[in-house]
């Protein structure tokens, strides 16, 4: 008997060690005892001579209006940072390790990157710090941040409303050199990912392009890294506000060629409200204000210059009909004045005097081809004004949304090779 029980004793023991030695330890143990000799201040490699290479990875939430008179804009972003560190890969670990915890991140070896052409920008604490840390067992780390940030973009608005801008966002290393860290972008098919359903009140996204660059200075070469965001600009809005109701009104100021040459007050009023409601929409157009030409102020001049020729021919004409094609002063001139005791002047005319009736006839003459040449002008113009504006549409549209366009695509594609991808 006593040895029958000395068999289940030693058998349960056996077990039990068993049990024991099946049970994993705890992440959290393993991750305190690895950090008790971590040294944060070295790289992951700086003991084996070599840069260490930092994976990085751009998630867009949304992106707001381009501001053009600060030529900035804001942003929300996701950034997702990958590297190897050896120190912290334990084969006990059975699984990855995910940590939101701030003093974690202080108290382990990180990139020490910046954005170069950032403004402003905040980390998001709502309603915790927006952060995360991922130790798989290998050693490998990701880590997760999200920001708001606000980007500069130097934008060319030369031909606004018409144009393309590509806005950029710059990731660099701070304070490490190429000899200490690298930067890379993920290997993945997309290192910068959109959200679906971004949008921009007044651009379209086109597309995408990460590059890898570095930044050379007096302190040594920085790896750094480019995201540009191709957009080009909606015209919708400005076709509605802008283009339309300045091609009606230069359509509108032609009506005066129709009209009776002697109707002064009727032309004058066309022709003066249809230059200043031109003069004004020019004026009050909200337009980002330059020290150079843009293509809507071509557009605009250009329809206050045909607007102010149809003011101007109308002056010509009517100076013209009522100078030049008036009969009666060459009737008078027909005459010759005598002076009575009194003084006054009277104009004698021969009614029987064959010379008054060649000056007449002359004078009636005269008048009447001043007069069809007046009414020419104004027909003429009824052809020569629509045909003007045509050929300048023609052009102006051909250049900005064909010729301009194909100038820009050979701009970025020869900048493009100036960058390492």
């Amino acid at each position: 008997m006593i040895l029958v029980f000395l068999s289940i004793l030693a058998s349960s023991l056996a077990q039990s060690n068993k049990t024991v030695e099946n049970v994993a330890p705890d992440p959290l143990v393993v991750l305190d005892k690895l950090l008790r000799n971590y040294d944060r201040r070295s790289t992951p490699t700086s003991s084996q001579g070599v840069a260490t290479d930092v994976f990085c990875e751009f998630y867009i939430a949304s992106m707001g209006s381009i501001n053009t008179d600060n030529m900035d804009y804001t942003t929300d972003l996701y950034l997702k940072q990958k590297w190897q560190d050896s120190r912290l890969s334990d084969t006990s670990l059975q699984e990855p390790l995910d940590l939101a915890d701030p003093n974690l991140v202080k108290a382990i070896w990180k990139p020490e990157i910046f954005f170069p052409n950032a403004k402003e920008g905040d980390f998001q604490f709502v309603t915790m710090p927006n952060l995360l840390i991922r130790i798989h067992p290998d050693g490998q780390i990701l880590y997760i941040l999200r920001l708001r940030l606000k980007f500069s973009c130097m934008m060319e608005l030369s031909r606004y409303p018409l144009d393309k801008q590509a806005c950029g966002m710059m990731i660099s290393s701070f304070s490490k050199t190429t000899r200490e860290m690298i930067l890379h972008w993920s290997k993945s098919e997309e290192s910068v990912t959109v959200a679906k359903d971004l949008k921009m009140p007044q651009f379209t996204l086109e597309k995408v392009t990460a590059t890898q660059c570095e930044d050379y200075n007096h302190m040594g070469s920085y790896s750094c890294l480019m995201a540009k965001f191709h957009m080009k600009r909606s015209i919708s809005f400005h076709l509605i506000q802008n283009y339309l109701p300045s091609m009606l009104m230069v359509c509108i100021s032609w009506v005066s060629f129709w009209m009776d040459i002697e109707s002064v007050p009727g032309r004058v009023s066309l022709g003066v409200i249809t230059l200043l409601s031109i003069s004004n929409q020019a004026s009050g157009t909200n337009v980002p204000q330059t020290s150079y030409v843009k293509a809507i102020d071509i557009w605009m001049g250009a329809c206050i210059a045909f607007v102010f020729a149809a003011l101007v021919e109308f002056t010509f004409v009517n100076y013209t009909w009522r100078t030049r094609g008036r009969v009666a002063p060459r009737i008078q001139q027909a005459g010759s004045p005598n002076k009575c005791e009194n003084g006054d002047k009277i104009v004698r005319i021969e009614m029987e005097s064959p010379r008054f009736e060649e000056n007449v006839n002359s004078a009636v003459l005269n008048a009447n081809c001043w007069r069809k040449f007046a009414t020419g002008i104004d027909e003429i113009s009824r052809i020569i004004f629509p045909l003007g504006f045509a050929v300048f549409n023609i052009i102006y549209w051909l250049y900005y949304l064909i010729i301009a366009q194909e100038e820009s695509k050979f701009l970025d594609s020869g900048n493009s090779t100036l960058v390492v991808e």
